[in-house]
């Protein structure tokens, strides 16, 4: 979605449409930054976007050269006269996956596992793990949605008021003994929520630490993460932001359970996340650079893989990543690693380019598809305005 605002020679509704654009401009809030050039283009392209998705809230947050642009509109909850900003708390879903890669970059690079470490060696659980057609699931294969497990493990579904409350360790352990695989390891691409839950898993055993401990020694305190969090700390719920369901209807906030810590777990802030993408763009930096050049590396192509299922409603999916969906250069855009997350009313998307030292983050408060793929739409156009091949 390309906008100008010049004006020139336009209808009267294109007229409406940029009056309207600047006064939501005006009216949302904004973290100053030091590069007008990005506040002038992020807030505007917020501006528009929530114009456009009519949700309730939505934050949007650009980094680029080191420097960040963080913009609010709508409000928190309703009736509360509060706009968010970039300290405001969210579920970021499955963002959590590129975390969680994250962190097995980390422990790769320590040389504390490998890539081709089973999953039976890791797990710790009292469980064959299943296998297919004589190929085992290893650890890279959860990494990248190539394990052949399905999206989720069945399971029995959890109230109302508690829905997570099913996906337990036993579960799991039920699902695998279930002879869950639809195809071999490392023959297609299909998203797993139940693959990065086993990921995270079988990081903790090989650790021998809680994983949320793990998570924090290896991703959060190397990288300056203060608000990135797995459960919320006294005083966080006063600035969290609402979600809401497909009908407009607010969504409870519902803590995940233990074994969830892979796939969805994790709650952020928008300046976290651009302190993390920052960390991320630094590519130069000898501080961590192992684990980055691990991590942004492409280890599964899209080509010959079968089937290549749920990866693209952000993006065509190029190749996988650990957690990232790699998307190819096309036309402005260039290389773009990527990732998508929904959780009780939140949809989120983060994206950066490694080599251009630009990086998005946006989330929005109601769970509305199409607002969610206009938003990595935007995410992926405003990345390219801001660095074009």
């Amino acid at each position: 979605m390309k906008i100008s605002s010049r004006l020139g020679a336009r209808s009267w509704r294109g007229a409406v449409v940029t009056f309207s654009a600047t006064a939501v401009l005006f009216a949302g809030t904004a973290a100053r930054a030091a590069d007008k050039l990005l506040e002038e283009v992020v807030g505007f392209t917020g501006a528009v976007l929530f114009l456009d998705t009519k949700v309730p809230a939505m934050v949007i947050g650009a980094v680029r050269d080191g420097q960040t642009a963080v913009f609010g509109f709508g409000e928190t909850s309703k009736g509360s006269g509060k706009t968010p900003d970039g300290n405001t708390m969210m579920r970021i879903g499955s963002i959590t996956k590129a975390f969680t890669g994250q962190v097995l970059a980390a422990q790769v690079a320590r040389g504390s596992v490998h890539f081709t470490d089973r999953l039976q060696d890791r797990i710790g659980w009292m469980v064959k793990v299943p296998e297919k057609d004589g190929k085992p699931i290893r650890l890279i294969e959860l990494a990248t949605h190539s394990s052949g497990l399905p999206r989720e493990v069945e399971r029995e579904s959890g109230p109302a008021d508690d829905p997570f409350r099913t996906l337990t360790k036993e579960t799991y352990i039920k699902g695998l003994q279930s002879d869950p695989l639809l195809f071999a390891p490392a023959t297609g691409l299909l998203y797993s929520n139940f693959a990065f839950d086993m990921l995270a898993a079988a990081l903790a055993n090989s650790a021998n630490k809680p994983y949320d401990a793990l998570l924090k020694e290896t991703v959060l305190d190397p990288v300056g993460l203060k608000d990135t969090v797995m459960t919320l700390r006294p005083g966080d719920a006063a600035r969290l932001m609402q979600g809401h369901n497909f009908d407009g209807s607010p969504l409870p906030d519902v803590r995940a359970t233990d074994v969830m810590a892979g796939a969805s777990s994790l709650y952020s802030t928008p300046n976290d996340i651009l302190r993390w993408l920052t960390w991320h763009l630094d590519r130069f930096s000898p501080n961590g650079a192992e684990v980055r050049l691990i991590d942004h590396a492409a280890y599964v192509p899209r080509d010959g893989m079968k089937p290549a299922s749920g990866l693209d409603e952000s993006g065509h999916a190029s190749a996988m990543g650990l957690g990232w969906i790699v998307m190819a250069p096309k036309g402005d855009e260039p290389m773009i690693l990527q990732k998508a997350g929904g959780l009780q009313g939140v949809f989120s998307y983060v994206a950066f380019a490694p080599t251009r030292g630009v990086g998005v983050f946006v989330t929005i408060s109601q769970f509305n598809f199409s607002a969610a793929m206009a938003m990595a739409k935007v995410a992926n156009e405003l990345i390219a305005n801001l660095a074009p091949r």
